[in-house]
């Protein structure tokens, strides 16, 4: 079955990708830090945008999305390029705009269960929620990482992320349930 959604294609297509970007982005992450607890929670991340990323493929098999090779190649180069710029960074970066990234990356499977509701399709409810949520599980992490360092004040007001700020609307400490995810994201945008 193909689907004709212009606008999931190309968030399945994305997100596919972007998990690639995220988990190189780790891979660096990782490897520039020296606490060995925190190199474990980053590689366990790691592996969470892996699997998400296979998550997505199967999705996309089913419907007969093709893969796209632009998106590969860009986020491919993203990806290393940000796990490079680890080592150079510092400490505080990498863990802020990777929870800034996380943010946004909740809506993202949020909103994809809302697409394919538009066309009568449940079945991927319950892995676009667990993937949404487990974004929202990376998101908390980072923000526990930064919240008390000196520099969060100013940069979430340059990137409106941070303690006071989110690009979703998920409460990990009052989760609804899969059959109610679609209430969340319903400030993000929608495409049609």
């Amino acid at each position: 079955m193909k689907l004709n959604h212009p606008a999931l294609i190309k968030s399945l297509q994305t997100a596919y990708s972007a998990e690639k970007a995220a988990s190189f982005a780790y891979i660096g992450h990782a490897k520039s830090l020296k606490d060995k607890t925190q190199v474990a929670r980053i590689n366990e991340i790691e592996q969470d945008e892996w699997e998400h990323r296979e998550h997505v493929l199967t999705i996309m098999l089913e419907y007969e999305i093709p893969v796209s090779k632009y998106l590969e190649i860009k986020y491919h180069l993203i990806g290393k390029i940000i796990g490079f710029s680890c080592y150079f960074i510092g400490e505080f970066m990498p863990y802020f705009f990777a929870g800034k990234l996380e943010s946004g990356n909740v809506c993202e499977y949020f909103i994809m269960m809302k697409y394919f509701h538009t066309l009568g399709i449940h079945k991927h409810d319950e892995i676009l929620y667990e993937m949404g949520v487990k974004e929202k599980e990376h998101e908390d992490y980072f923000l526990d990482c930064v919240r008390e360092a000196r520099w969060l004040p100013l940069f979430e007001t340059i990137f409106n992320w941070g303690v006071k700020h989110s690009y979703n609307d998920v409460d990990l400490a009052d989760i609804k349930p899969v059959n109610q995810a679609t209430e969340y994201c319903k400030n993000y945008k929608v495409e049609k």
